[in-house]
């Protein structure tokens, strides 16, 4: 029969609210998207103000909360609790039910740490006005890629050692927006306790990433890459480079004189010139670039060990006025007015919560990921640890796709220089005998120094050969993924090099 009856059911379902899609949002913004959200929402609500420090103002006699968190000291945590913390670790499959799938997968491999491309910025500039479209879903990132994003994706894919890929990203951002690297090679080793022929060496390997020209010293470097890079580069080209200033002078007989060539020649030569490109990252677009404003300090210790510190500059102090809330809700007569001053007040108190949890969960995941690598801060680039998210996940008692978005955008400085987040993950590969994990790229660096070892009267080192080699060092590592290493690495097969070798 067909008919009518009255059913109840008891179900369990997330729910999404604006509330936790701002807590998630806040925890993934850079300082400067989040000084941006922060002024919108200034704008947009009355009973939020700036916390100036006056403690003689009526605002701050009064405040629901604070959002800085400088009592919060180096190691020193307040368990988060409540609603808060839950939105901050709410997994990446439970963000955005309405995303589409390749959306939904992109994400969560992000949080999972899947991809090796080096992180890219997120396109947050509309967050103050709710960072959402009508339909509820992010607007896509359609701005063009900067060249320090491009260079660094290349370096993600250069097969490069953990320490080499440290080496390179530290040049990359020395690298100014028409191309050129503008810090001293002998600057750098110091600053990252390596030798000066190694960074010159990744420097090299630098040289030919696109676009041509690019991470040159100087505009005769950049000239001579794009010379070699055409096969045009000779011993008559390599003098006009050198005397540039006489070209500039248009002194084409002493031009002629220092080339050894003759009219003809010199005047193809300068016309070879012309069709360089002395700018070689003029080409890029993006956003102007910025002063990068570390979010954490990291300090040597007095006592030992290291101080890990929030920029107080970072940190947006907000706080709603309780005094100003009474006046305006006791003011409100109609129900739209009342609806309006209930909702300012709890976005205001919501506000003040996230941002304080925000600046403890970042405090919290930077103090260990300085844990685990304080090798590196001590000795240099050649002591960085394998380390995943998960890692500093279980370690802190968070889901990974938190640790995701804290590391996403945040810059810590260190004695060593300035770094994101980011920076400090590496691969792992397992212990043959139970030991500690092997980084990944360092074990890809050993296979290329073994390589580079072959001369002609010695063994050419197979890839099997390779393989028993590692696991006598304690390195579970098999065949097939030495054979991806070394095509990783541009390296020919041991029978490709033994014929090099024999050919001289």
């Amino acid at each position: 029969m067909i008919g009518q009856r009255l059913e109840v059911r008891q179900g369990q379902g997330l729910v999404i609210t604006p509330q936790l899609q701002q807590a998630i949002k806040l925890l993934q913004l850079s300082n400067l998207e989040l000084e941006a959200f922060v002024e919108g929402e200034l704008e947009r609500n009355p009973l939020l103000q700036r916390d100036e420090g006056d403690a003689g103002g009526e605002a701050s006699s009064e405040p629901v909360e604070t959002a800085s968190s400088g009592e919060a000291g180096e190691l020193q945590f307040t368990e988060p609790s409540g609603e808060a913390e839950r939105a901050m670790d709410a997994r990446a499959e439970d963000l955005y039910d309405d995303a589409p799938p390749g959306e939904r997968d992109a994400d969560r491999k992000r949080d999972a740490g899947e991809s090796g491309e080096q992180p890219g910025l997120s396109d947050w500039s509309r967050v103050g006005g709710g960072g959402l479209d009508g339909e509820g879903l992010e607007r896509p990132d359609t701005r063009e890629a900067t060249l320090w994003e491009h260079l660094q994706a290349q370096a993600s894919s250069a097969g490069f050692s953990a320490a080499d890929h440290a080496i390179a990203l530290t040049l990359i951002d020395a690298t100014d927006e028409g191309g050129y690297l503008r810090a001293e090679l002998q600057e750098i080793a110091d600053r990252l306790g390596v030798d000066l022929e190694r960074i010159e060496s990744v420097l090299a390997v630098c040289h030919g990433f696109e676009p041509t020209g690019v991470m040159a010293r100087s505009a005769p470097e950049c000239l001579k890459l794009q010379l070699i890079e055409r096969n045009r580069f000779d011993p008559a080209m390599a003098a006009l480079l050198d005397h540039l200033e006489l070209l500039a002078r248009r002194d084409f007989p002493a031009l002629r004189k220092a080339c050894g060539v003759d009219a003809e020649d010199l005047t193809d030569m300068i016309a070879e010139l012309k069709a360089l490109t002395p700018r070689p990252g003029a080409g890029f677009g993006g956003e102007p670039a910025q002063t990068v404003v570390p979010d954490v300090h990291v300090r040597p210790d007095p006592a030992g060990g290291w101080r890990v510190e929030l920029n107080a500059d970072t940190l947006p102090r907000l706080l709603m006025d309780k005094r100003y809330h009474g006046v305006v809700a006791a003011g409100a007569r109609s129900e739209t007015e009342k609806a309006f001053v209930a909702d300012c007040a709890a976005q205001a108190s919501w506000l003040v919560k996230s941002l304080d949890q925000r600046a403890k969960t970042i405090l919290k995941v930077a103090s260990e990921i300085v844990r685990q690598q304080d090798a590196f801060l001590a000795f240099g680039v050649e002591f960085l640890r394998p380390l995943t998210l998960k890692t500093v996940a279980d370690a802190i008692e968070m889901h990974e796709s938190t640790v995701s978005r804290v590391t996403s955008n945040k810059y810590v400085a260190t004695p060593r220089g300035g770094f994101e987040l980011q920076f400090f993950f590496t691969a792992a590969i397992q212990s043959s005998e139970g030991g500690a994990l092997h980084s990944a790229e360092a074990v890809r660096h050993r296979i290329k120094s073994m390589i580079d070892g072959e001369s002609v009267g010695g063994d050419v080192l197979s890839d099997d050969r390779i393989v028993e080699i590692l696991n006598e060092a304690g390195i579970d590592i098999a065949r097939r993924t030495v054979a991806k290493y070394r095509e990783a690495l541009r390296i020919p097969s041991s029978v490709q090099r033994r014929r090099l070798l024999k050919t001289g």
